[in-house]
């Protein structure tokens, strides 16, 4: 009797790893796409994985169904290491029912997001499916309500990752969308809520679904995806990457690496990276890549909201969220995009204890009907509330322009900034000199027998008076004027005061984000 437990055990788990067959498998790598399990063995430290529930089978018997009951129903689920530490996983297996979710699929996944709440890991999913399977009707819908409660339940308690392999539409999209980072493939990968057919029906547009929800138009348009990659391998290998940046949990914090760069090293190009007009445009990369560790930048959502840089990088070894404006691309200026984007990722690293290191170069808030009506105040309020929220140590080098209501919300000493700091080269003001003297001195400049003359002397004063980091450091709104040079070493030595840094928030259930 044994033997024959054995037997049927090696026959089910042979089925089990076959998935679809030799000819969907095939199909699979016609498309250039991984299968379920190969993309397993690819993310996770070679022979790490460990599956579970590798012999559920789906309940419904049909619409033919009752036919084919393969162990695992159309998905592989388990836990593994990456690194070293230990991840849950969930593959789909579009081989399998293409990868459609029902009752057992979706319990499957289930189990290892609630295996990842209880043991602090995280989660990592690998999304290609056709979506709900229709012949289990409601029970499917069910499934995935079952999966977006866990999302939810997980979030800030253990990082989640989604992959987009395949095809995701309709109710699949919301469990992606509930994670902390979404990862697309060019060509191979889309997301959207309802398909060209139906897109046509109601509104006429033609439209494929590439051009609907690919990897591009989230990358680029909507904001939806984080990373966007050639092929699945890089998708995995950027995985990895991103998880090194990362704690297991909400209760650790995030891991140190070794390095060989000199936590006191100088930085001798930032002394010229800025240009004497203030007016003038500069990539804002070339002061945050060489001031982490090795030069090396993580970025987040590299291709919306290019006004602004978010990602992540490493001080002295450890892990830090960098916000940055870009005067490269619209001045810096905030806007409705770059507003949501940056005050996203503040939360991320907060609830996860990443601290916050914010360049500033930024002439204010998009002026124009456009924004003001798509609600620039909420949205920029947002980014406000995450600055003001957090309670991770956070570090501000103000490189040029500090103006308006945006010197505010950056991560201002008044509302908790811990280490500010400016280069030579700041303006810290209301508004930018030449409009500013339009306005103080209107009156003075019309009398004038030269009014060009006029304007410009008044400029050159305000510029004296306010357009510079003085006023600033005699109120003790910043903590330091800095050489350029030295930002390196000096934003690793705040990071290594604050690093036991003790802020917290009122006692509440929650705050009310403008959202």
């Amino acid at each position: 009797m044994k033997d024959d437990v054995l037997e049927r055990l090696a026959e089910l788990r042979a089925r089990a790893l076959a998935g679809g067959g030799e000819e969907r498998i095939a199909a699979q790598h016609a498309k250039g796409k991984l299968t379920a399990r190969e993309r397993v063995e690819l993310l996770l430290d070679p022979g790490s994985f460990e599956e579970i529930a590798g012999l559920m089978v789906h309940r419904a018997h049909r619409f033919g169904l009752e036919r084919k009951r393969i162990p695992g129903d159309g998905v592989v689920a388990g836990t593994g290491r990456i690194d070293g530490r230990p991840v849950a996983v969930f593959s789909q297996d579009f081989t399998v029912f293409g990868g459609s979710l029902a009752e057992a699929h979706a319990a499957r996944i289930c189990k290892v997001m609630d295996l990842a709440l209880k043991t602090g890991i995280p989660v990592v999913g690998l999304n290609d499916s056709g979506g709900a399977r229709i012949q289990e009707g409601v029970v499917s819908l069910a499934g995935y309500s079952d999966i977006f409660l866990r999302n939810t339940l997980a979030s800030g308690v253990v990082p989640q990752i989604s992959a987009i392999l395949g095809p995701c539409a309709g109710g699949a999209v919301y469990s992606p969308a509930l994670t902390d980072f979404v990862f697309m493939v060019e060509g191979s990968s889309y997301m959207h809520i309802t398909g060209p057919d139906v897109v046509k029906a109601v509104t006429h547009e033609e439209v494929t679904s590439e051009e609907l929800g690919g990897a591009r138009v989230h990358e680029e348009i909507s904001g939806v995806s984080h990373f966007t990659c050639p092929d699945d391998a890089s998708c995995l290998a950027g995985i990895r990457r991103l998880l090194s940046f990362l704690p297991q949990n909400n209760a650790e914090d995030p891991p140190r690496k070794e390095t060989s760069d000199p936590p006191d090293r100088l930085v001798a190009e930032l002394d010229q990276v800025v240009p004497d007009e203030a007016n003038r445009p500069y990539d804002m990369r070339r002061v945050v890549e060489p001031v982490l560790d090795d030069h090396d930048f993580l970025e987040v959502q590299a291709g919306f909201a290019r006004n602004i840089l978010c990602g992540f990088g490493r001080l002295g070894g450890r892990p830090v969220g960098v916000i940055a404006n870009q005067p490269a691309v619209l001045a810096g200026v905030l806007d409705i995009d770059a507003s949501v984007k940056a005050a996203r990722l503040i939360r991320f690293c907060d609830a996860f204890n990443i601290p916050v290191v914010t360049f500033e170069d930024v002439p204010g808030f998009m002026p124009g009907t456009a924004q003001e009506h798509g609600g620039i105040i909420r949205h920029g309020a947002k980014l406000l509330y995450a600055y003001c929220e957090a309670t991770v140590p956070k570090l501000t080098v103000i490189t040029r322009k500090a103006y308006g209501g945006a010197y505010c919300v950056l991560s201002s000493k008044h509302i908790r900034g811990d280490y500010n700091v400016a280069w030579p080269s700041a303006q810290i003001a209301v508004m930018g000199a030449e409009g500013a003297a339009r306005i103080i001195f209107r009156r003075e400049i019309a009398a004038a027998a030269d009014p060009a003359a006029e304007e410009a002397a008044r400029i050159a004063e305000y510029e004296r008076e306010f357009a510079n980091p003085f006023v600033a450091a005699e109120r003790g709104y910043i903590d330091d004027i800095i050489r350029p040079a030295e930002t390196r070493a000096r934003l690793i030595r705040a990071l290594d005061l604050f690093a036991d840094k003790r802020d917290a928030n009122p006692p509440r259930k929650h705050g009310s984000i403008p959202l």
